[in-house]
């Protein structure tokens, strides 16, 4: 469980020093992409630790091998009332909508950078201001996730 949170955390790290740093920089759609790449597979690690926790407290019997059996099975239970899990899900899914979409690149190398993501529903416009929000609320989870498993 320990192991899981510290990937997730260090997942987390390599986001803010992306999102902070090289997009200020360098304000590319690359960048943006790796963000919230990073940013997804920080959610995927916090949702093992959460299994896990739940594992721990018998909550669950056992784990499932495919990282989305795992979400469904944390989609499907509601074991952690206090966390939002179902929200930060419907992002964790979001974030790997628009990372297997095909895209186009706007404004590189200007503030206003922007990746368009072209996706079944539409296109969805991804700004630097987007990849903050986004940030923010898995920074927000996984401070809550910390507080719950270290009770």
């Amino acid at each position: 469980m320990e192991e899981a949170f510290e990937s997730a955390l260090d997942e987390v790290k390599r986001a803010e020093h992306l999102y902070y740093v090289s997009l200020k920089y360098t304000r590319t759609v690359d960048v943006i992409k790796s963000s919230l790449e990073r940013m997804s597979n920080a959610l995927e690690f916090m949702f093992i630790t959460l299994l896990l926790y739940a594992k721990k407290k018998k909550k669950v019997k056992e784990i499932p091998p495919s990282p989305i059996l795992k979400i469904k099975a944390l989609e499907g239970q509601n074991f952690f009332p206090e966390l939002d899990v179902a929200a930060h899900i419907a992002l964790y899914y979001k974030m790997r909508k628009l990372l297997r979409s095909p895209f186009d690149r706007e404004e590189e190398y200007r503030r206003h950078v922007t990746m368009i993501a072209k996706t079944e529903a539409g296109e969805e416009r991804i700004t630097i201001d987007v990849v903050g929000e986004y940030y923010q609320k898995v920074f927000e989870f996984l401070k809550q996730v910390k507080q719950l498993i270290t009770q």
